[in-house]
């Protein structure tokens, strides 16, 4: 007799490949877009549902009342913000994401959207193709964030990955969290601080109730009019429209963001400030952390349930 498949729902808009991987491994429900009609799935198959490919759909207490069996969430994504972290731990839930996963690439987009602020790089490119140099030869000097204090707030993957990248650099790199991480680098506990004694701040921290407007009038008042906001976290981490005030008085000197409060809307007064470097939420935007990010949904649920996953991860037995 054929072992049944385990059966899992895929609530994420993945690629073909990995949902063709899915169906090898599992009995797989997808949660249809339309409301009424993922109710009706819901109510026909979610109490059989031992497993959660996710992405964007929200996850709150609904969802979990109707998914009684629910075993384990993998998550396309390394944020969480559109879990209900606490709902699920307290149902005993594992969660999985991708944080682990395409670190090293937003580390990398967060130092080349530093670069890029502090040495006004989108302008001078502009400068050089609309022939000013021609009559201009000397263009303004930059900042170096060699010679800089930089803070990180958060200090997990991401953030971990920024600072050993800064540390080649030469800057100088602290951190603001919730606790105290096992690292030889000076600890903050009050992000406000921490931009006080900082260059710039570097935001890799998730979005939570406690992390929303996180960075306020009252820290970018601390960083300073010679300070740099580089954001590569997400957008409602920052209050946009203090953001906003700040560059328009000159309190602060320019920013770099990845990300956006109700991206992908950004408001004019950002999208025109020729001080402000950016892009559209494109921090793990590489080929191959894309496809390493499909591939952990696959084989974070084939361990969970003890089955030869297509790149050989599997646990040794079922949970």
């Amino acid at each position: 007799m054929t072992k049944q498949k385990p059966i899992i729902l895929k609530a994420a808009d993945l690629p073909d490949w990995t949902t063709e991987e899915l169906r090898t491994l599992f009995t797989v429900h997808e949660l249809p877009k339309e409301p009424a009609e993922a109710q009706a799935l819901l109510r026909e198959h979610g109490p059989a549902v031992r497993g959660l490919a996710l992405r964007k759909t929200k996850v709150d207490a609904a969802l979990l009342d109707a998914l009684p069996a629910l075993e384990i969430i993998s998550s396309y994504s390394a944020g969480l913000d559109n879990v209900d972290v606490a709902a699920v731990k307290a149902r005993g839930i594992v969660i999985e994401n991708t944080s682990h996963v395409l670190a090293e690439d937003v580390a990398n987009t967060a130092l080349g959207l530093a670069l890029a602020v502090t040495r006004d790089l989108v302008n001078a490119d502009a400068f050089v193709r609309s022939g000013q140099w021609l009559r201009q030869p000397q263009y303004p000097l930059g900042r170096s964030i060699s010679r800089m204090r930089i803070g990180i707030a958060g200090l997990g993957a991401i953030g971990s990955a920024v600072a050993r990248r800064l540390a080649a650099f030469g800057s100088q790199v602290a951190y603001f969290g919730p606790n105290r991480k096992p690292v030889d680098l000076p600890y903050y506990d009050d992000v406000a601080r921490l931009a006080a004694d900082s260059d710039m701040l570097i935001l890799t921290c998730p979005l939570t109730p406690s992390s929303h407007h996180l960075v306020d009038a009252r820290v970018i008042d601390a960083l300073g009019p010679r300070g740099f906001l580089v954001n590569i976290a997400r957008g409602p981490i920052v209050d946009e429209q203090a953001l906003i005030a700040a560059l328009a008085a000159n309190r602060i000197a320019a920013a770099a963001l990845d990300v956006f409060e109700h991206e992908p809307e950004v408001p004019a007064a950002l999208a025109n400030d020729r001080r402000l470097v950016l892009a559209p939420h494109i921090g793990s935007g590489t080929e191959e952390t894309r496809r390493a990010m499909a591939e952990n949904v696959v084989d974070t649920l084939a361990a969970h349930f003890g089955l030869a996953g297509p790149r050989g991860g599997a646990s040794p037995s079922a949970h």
